[in-house]
């Protein structure tokens, strides 16, 4: 045996594993676990499905946006991938799993910057597969005489994209939350508390509240901020909906982060 090898071998043992060996690990894991093939089961159903169903039964309207009433199955596909976001680290905290997985990495802000690259990539190329099927599907079953989008208008592309990438964000963001809470139903109902009741409980306060508070919440910059082509009043540009998504799910990880590198498993 040489020394390179022996060398290797003691900094494995040691816990050395580096970044893409972590995040090979954090692949094989996501990859094997049956809840991750059921989840964008129900992810397809829904984007496919709902844009079917929502698109069929359009009508010629001044309000009508083609684009945007395609994407009407980001209101389960973002709930499909924020709990996913949220097993992904929860489902080893209620397994013990956890023990051995930072005694092969005790580095824990490497661990879940791993994690967070795995996730991120595989429900970005998962999200952005299923935005482009849910919108064809959607122009394909649209009735005349409804207007018809193409992706060459302006503004349909970027809003099919950012279809795709906004259940990444929100897949970030509920990892981060079960990193901070390490439980399963919690950080669940931590994802549902940010994406739906938060938006349910401006409703009795009031217009003005709902227009400057709720421009600002996930489920509401996503319907009318990054995947509607045409204006709607009281709302963030694309571009600023999309950076304060970013923030929510870096706010979320950075809080995992802390809270990981603080806690004893």
């Amino acid at each position: 045996m040489t020394t390179a090898t022996l060398t290797r071998s003691a900094t494995r043992a040691a816990g050395g594993y580096g970044f893409r060996s972590v995040t090979r690990m954090e692949f094989l894991k996501l990859r094997s676990v049956r809840s991750t093939a059921w989840i964008g089961l129900v992810f397809a159903a829904g984007m496919i499905g709902l844009a079917i169903l929502v698109m069929r039964g359009q009508h010629n309207s001044p309000s009508f946006d083609p684009t945007n009433d395609s994407f009407a199955g980001l209101a389960i596909g973002q709930l499909a991938f924020g709990v996913l976001g949220a097993l992904v680290i929860t489902s080893e905290f209620s397994s013990g799993m956890i023990r051995a997985t930072l005694a092969a990495v005790p580095r824990r802000p490497l661990l879940l910057a791993a994690k967070a690259a795995v996730l991120g990539a595989v429900t970005l190329a998962v999200g952005e597969v299923l935005a482009f099927g849910a919108f064809a599907v959607g122009e394909l079953v649209l009735r005349s005489p409804a207007p018809h989008a193409t992706l060459a208008q302006p503004g349909v592309l970027r809003a099919v994209l950012m279809a795709g990438v906004y259940p990444a964000l929100i897949a970030l963001t509920g990892l981060g939350l079960g990193a901070v809470i390490r439980h399963t139903a919690g950080a669940i109902s931590a994802v549902v508390g940010i994406l739906f009741v938060l938006p349910l409980i401006l409703l009795p306060l009031g217009t003005s509240i709902q227009n400057s508070v709720g421009q600002f919440m996930p489920m509401l910059i996503a319907e009318n901020s990054l995947t509607a082509v045409k204006p709607v009043a009281h709302t963030l540009s694309p571009g600023l909906g999309f950076a304060m998504l970013c923030v929510y799910a870096v706010v979320a990880l950075a809080a995992g982060g802390w809270a990981l590198a603080r806690r004893d498993a």
